[in-house]
This record gives structure tokens, C-alpha cells and sequence, in this order.
């Protein structure tokens, strides 16, 4: 009954913050009254010992709640590593507002791989925060970026950058959850949230974890006083009543995909035996396929998505091509084949044989970014025929050193612009965007904008992609 109880207090439920709409959804308890009143203050009316009338409630409607956070400070500020291990200004934020910012986060696209990297590392570093605004809540941009790595699939730095800012704001922790059942890593977070007041993300979450800690009982009783309070809709309260009910087992019942599939969603279709297919699900629900207990291929096809959207380490890529011997052809099988061969031929000192089917073999995925990641810093430079130019290619694509110098696009020239005083963060995430341009064939708009990562001063960067760019023809499949 207490466990109901409970439940009823926290009936208003939040939708996300942000664009990553699949993320569970969130309660809060209903605001209690408070007193700003401390001690050595005088007494304010009402308060026992305050001169005047004792106040009388107008309504019975609950009144509202004014908060201090104490201990971990203003989250915007949280983050990983300095600006100056990340090369980055540590006044980026600096004349900009955090709506602004919190916008250009979760939109600024970043598909060429030089600029995945560096987007990764501005929502990874710690900068000065930008003041809140009027109306915007503190925190905000620290949920924009983590956000964005969760909908980029990188899962491992969105929860280093949650743990950065400490777990006990609910709106962190609720990230922390999903990302725990996308690991496979719920009994840890079930821990913190059976012994965190006020911390459940969501009702359902709540009976989950009162089952997943071996509380069946518990977990009946709230799941039917929820339901009787109407605190879950119809589809929740069917899909735990199958996961915590043994009489629907051996059940042909399939329950229908939800439009909108949270983690929890997800963890306790596969639960009862209905597992859903990740392929049609955001890029991070990939990252459960990659648990040991699913097979190789299902392994192999999941860290192919994360790692051509740079989540995932190309080593990680590389020994999962390696662990076994394909079993069939066509698909992933071919690509594991030809890595098995390549590896073959880079021990022996002489690639050449094997790495033009292998270029070939990724680049009709397009995927030829991934293997120039996952072995161009073993390629010779130098020597003949077409392997040493894709060995040049691959190696160029990296910003690694090469004997022949890369002649980059004349489409790619700009202008020098110079860099604004404020608001640099703006005009970085700006240039990013224009940069992505030039994968649609925006050539003149992307030397814009690496004209103004270098007036920022990331030359590196900006030599990088506008390397990337120039390798395009000859690294997708349409080049040749």
C-alpha cells in the first residue's frame, strides 16, 4: 500500500527535453509548500512564533516550490576534459545564450568524420557556462549535449558526461537508466533508483525495477495500483502485466511494437520472449546488439551502423571482424572475409594483394571512411599500382603522412574571414553546418566555413575535412 501511495504522489509525467524523443519519460512528485526561512532569520508570518493571523488556505490546490541545488553546482559547466586538453577556447560559450546554443547542439549536423570528432569534443569539454536567460532552466545545454551524443550512439561519453554532473538530478538520471538498459547494465541503476527517493523515471521503470531486484510482489501491487489510478496507459500496464504474469509464458500472444520504443520498452520486450529488431530503432538502441549473448552476425551488422556514425572504436570493429570465420557470403560476410584476408596480408609486411577487394568490398557499403580508419596507420607509404594509391588514399583520408601531397578541391578555397570577439561557440557550430554542406556538393559553402575554423584557430580541423572532402570521389562507390 505505501508502494501505491507513493505512486499517486507522482502522477504528472514530463516529456523529454529534447530531441531524443526516445528516451523514457520522466515524473515528478506533485510541488510541496516550502519556507524560505532559515535560522536566525526573523519568523515570517505563519511560521510559530510570527506575529499576525495564522494564514488560512484559500484552496486545497498544492502551492509551488522554489529550489536550491546544493553540492554539484550549475551542470552547463560539467563536462570531461578542459578546454585546453581539447584545444578549444575556454570562453566558447562566451555572448551567447543557453537556448541558442542548446538549439545548434542538437541540430548542427556532423557527418564527415573530422567533424564528428570535433563535435564529439565540444560536448565532451567543460566550458565557462552562458547565463541561463529569463525563463530557461539552468542545466539545459548540459541535457542539449548530452542528448545529441545519445542520439550520435555514444553511449560510453554521454554517461561519463551524466556521472561528470552527478546522478541525483532526476533529468540525469533518467539518461542514466536508458543508457544502463541499452548496456545490459540495469541492476546497477535499479540499485541507486530502489534506494533514491523521488529518482524513478517513469511509474513503469519503478515496477521494473522492483522485479528486476526480486520484488514480485512489490512490483504486482504497484503495477495494479497504478493501473487502477490511471497512472500508466493501457499499453504500459499490458506489457507488465505479461512481463511480471508467468500465466502468459507459454502465451502465442504477440503484443504490438509501440510507436515510440523506450529502453524500458525495448529491455522488457526482450524479456518475454519478443524481442525488437534494432535496425528500424535510433542509432544507440544498436549498442544492445553488441552484448556477448546475441550472435556474430547480429554483433557484426550493429557495430557496422555505430561505427559509420563514428560510435563505435575501429579496433572494437576490427577484433569483432576477426573472431570468427564468416560462415556464409554476401553482406557483412564479405566485408569479415576480406578484413580476414587483409589482416592475413598486413602480417606478412605486404598488403598489396588483399587491400584492393577489401577497399572495394567497403567502399560498395559505403564504409570506406571505416577501413581507413581501421587500418591506415598500418599501411606502407610508398610502392606502385593501385593498392599504394588506395594505401595513399586511406592514409590521406586519416591526415596521416603520405609521399604523394593531397591537391585538395579549388572549390574548397575561401576567403579569410576573421573570428567575432563573443559568441564563438555560434560561429563554430555555424561553420560545422556549412562544412556538412560539402557532402551534398556544396563545395563553396563548406571553404566558408573551414575559412572560419581556422580563424578560430582549429587549422588541424579544418585541414582534416578539407581533406575529407576533396577524397570524396574516389572514396563513395558513385566516384568511379
Amino acid at each position: 500500500m505505501t508502494v501505491i501511495l507513493a505512486l499517486a504522489g507522482a502522477a504528472q509525467a514530463q516529456q523529454p527535453l529534447s530531441a531524443s524523443d526516445w528516451l523514457s519519460g520522466s515524473v515528478r512528485g506533485p510541488d510541496r509548500e516550502s519556507s524560505a526561512w532559515r535560522p536566525g532569520d526573523a519568523p515570517p508570518p505563519g511560521v510559530p512564533g510570527a506575529p499576525g493571523p495564522r494564514p488560512v488556505a484559500r484552496t486545497g490546490a498544492v502551492g509551488s516550490i522554489q529550489v536550491t541545488r546544493l553540492g554539484n553546482g550549475n551542470p552547463d559547466a560539467a563536462g570531461l576534459v578542459t578546454p585546453r586538453k581539447a584545444g578549444l577556447p575556454p570562453r566558447l560559450w562566451e555572448g551567447s545564450d543557453t537556448a541558442t546554443l542548446s538549439a545548434l547542439v542538437l541540430r548542427t549536423p556532423a557527418r564527415l568524420p573530422a567533424m564528428n570528432a570535433l563535435l564529439d569534443r565540444i560536448l565532451a569539454t567543460q566550458f565557462v557556462p552562458p547565463p541561463a536567460g529569463p525563463g530557461a532552466a539552468q542545466g539545459a545545454l548540459f541535457l542539449a549535449r548530452a542528448d545529441r551524443l545519445l542520439d550520435m550512439g555514444a553511449l560510453d561519453r554521454a554517461q561519463a558526461l551524466l556521472i561528470a554532473a552527478g546522478p541525483s538530478n532526476p533529468e540525469i538520471f533518467r539518461r542514466l537508466f536508458d543508457i544502463a538498459l541499452l548496456k545490459g547494465d540495469e541492476s546497477r541503476a535499479c540499485g541507486i533508483m530502489n534506494t533514491t527517493p523521488g529518482i524513478a523515471p517513469s511509474f513503469a521503470a519503478r515496477i521494473f525495477c522492483l522485479a528486476q531486484t526480486g520484488d514480485w510482489a512489490a512490483a504486482a501491487i504497484s503495477l495494479n495500483g497504478a493501473e487502477t489510478l490511471g497512472l500508466l496507459d493501457a499499453r504500459q500496464a499490458e506489457l507488465l502485466t505479461h512481463f511480471l504474469d508467468d500465466a502468459y509464458v507459454d502465451s502465442a500472444e504477440a503484443l504490438p511494437m509501440p510507436d515510440r520504443v523506450t529502453p524500458l520498452d525495448f529491455r522488457i520486450h526482450e524479456a518475454i520472449g519478443q524481442p525488437l529488431p534494432t535496425t528500424s530503432l535510433p542509432l544507440a538502441f544498436a549498442h544492445s546488439d553488441l552484448r556477448p549473448n546475441n550472435g556474430w552476425k547480429a554483433r557484426l551488422e550493429s557495430a557496422e551502423r555505430l561505427a559509420r556514425a563514428g560510435a563505435m572504436p575501429p579496433g572494437a570493429l576490427r577484433a569483432l571482424y576477426s573472431e570468427q570465420k564468416p560462415a556464409a557470403s554476401g553482406g557483412v560476410w564479405e566485408r569479415a572475409g576480406a578484413m580476414r584476408t587483409l589482416e592475413a596480408a598486413l602480417a606478412t609486411g605486404d598488403p598489396s594483394p588483399a587491400l584492393p577487394q577489401a577497399f572495394d568490398q567497403f567502399r560498395a557499403a559505403d564504409m570506406a571512411d571505416v577501413l581507413a580508419a581501421m587500418i591506415a596507420a598500418d599501411l606502407p607509404q610508398g610502392g606502385g599500382g593501385r593498392s599504394a594509391e588506395i594505401a595513399t588514399w586511406l592514409r590521406q583520408w586519416q591526415g596521416l603522412p603520405t609521399p604523394v601531397p593531397l591537391i585538395l578541391d579549388p572549390a574548397l578555397k575561401a576567403d579569410p574571414v576573421v573570428a567575432p570577439e563573443t559568441r564563438q561557440g555560434e560561429s563554430l557550430l555555424n561553420a560545422m553546418a556549412d562544412i556538412d554542406a560539402g557532402l551534398d556538393g556544396d563545395l563553396p559553402r563548406a571553404g566558408r566555413g573551414l575559412a572560419m575554423l581556422r580563424a578560430l584557430g582549429l587549422t588541424a580541423e579544418a585541414d582534416l575535412a578539407a581533406a575529407q572532402l576533396s577524397l570524396l570521389p574516389v572514396m563513395r562507390q558513385t566516384g568511379q
